[in-house]
């Protein structure tokens, strides 16, 4: 069983930038991140894939936010710049234990068989 902490979530301004990591206990393939608002489902933000050349996201961050990861610490990264208010949700990564492929970006929550607790990120205008 592969544990994920999060960490890097808290309050910031409109426009303001925030880094998320997610710290994996084990080797760990595709990895993902995820948002839930408050009365609202889980959305997929974003994917990076095993050998980190890929990456995924959805429209609502593409071209503000972005994924890295550093293997040799099995960590992924969520750096998020020109954050909105409607950003505001509790940020979750995923990890997916199934090798598929150097360049696999698993995109639906069904995917991922481990998750982290979350952190909580705060936009205020």
């Amino acid at each position: 069983q592969v544990q994920l902490i999060e960490s890097g979530g808290g309050l910031v301004q409109a426009g303001g930038s925030l880094r998320l990591s997610c710290a994996a206990s084990g080797r760990t393939y595709s990895m993902g991140w995820f948002r839930q608002a408050p009365g609202k489902e889980r959305e997929f933000v974003g994917a990076i894939s095993w050998s980190g050349t890929n990456t995924y996201y959805a429209d609502s961050v593409k071209g503000r936010f972005t994924i890295s990861r550093d293997n040799a610490k099995n960590t992924v990264y969520l750096q998020m710049d020109s954050l909105k208010p409607e950003d505001t949700a509790v940020y979750y990564c995923a990890a997916d234990r199934a090798y598929r492929s150097n360049t696999y970006t698993a995109r639906g929550a069904r995917e991922y068989d481990y998750w982290g607790q979350g952190t909580q990120v705060t936009v205020s205008s």
